[in-house]
């Protein structure tokens, strides 16, 4: 799934195929017609509203598509304190945000090679400690053991 570039029609219409959802309960569900749904599918946009009634009829929260653009590409400002106006975070009470998606796709760009461990932290601002937990975490037995104990 691309965060960075949002086209909750096609996410939907993805979603319905893989579901194997008819056509007739999405018409019942939303009381139009076939070509208004696929309409739909083809908006890159869609209203609140009705993004939320396919979250029901679908049982999933599309709404996680957008947060997870916001976690990955508007991170959190830093804010003054008036404590020797040092800069603090305040993302400071982010922390357990990352869903498995996001997690996954990290994971992916680093195993694909498309971003190094400091791009995906300096760009992502995703913690070092945290980056490498999911990778202790989340790589296969292997390439821990290889990381851990390299051939003499």
């Amino acid at each position: 799934m691309n965060f960075k570039t949002i086209h909750i029609g096609s996410y939907i219409e993805q979603k319905v195929e893989e579901d194997g959802i008819s056509m007739e309960h999405i018409r019942g569900f939303f009381g139009c017609s076939e070509e208004e749904i696929h309409k739909m599918f083809r908006q890159p946009h869609l209203a609140t509203d009705t993004l939320l009634i396919w979250s029901k009829a679908l049982a999933y929260d599309f709404f996680r598509i957008y947060t997870q653009h916001m976690i990955l590409y508007a991170p959190c400002k830093a804010v003054e304190t008036g404590k020797n106006n040092s800069l603090q975070e305040s993302s400071q009470f982010r922390k357990n945000i990352y869903t498995q998606e996001i997690i996954d796709f990290i994971l992916e760009l680093l195993a694909t090679g498309k971003k190094t461990k400091p791009e995906i932290i300096s760009e992502y601002r995703i913690p070092k400690t945290t980056l490498y937990r999911w990778i202790d975490k989340y790589s296969p037995l292997e390439e821990t053991y290889e990381r851990d104990y390299p051939q003499l």
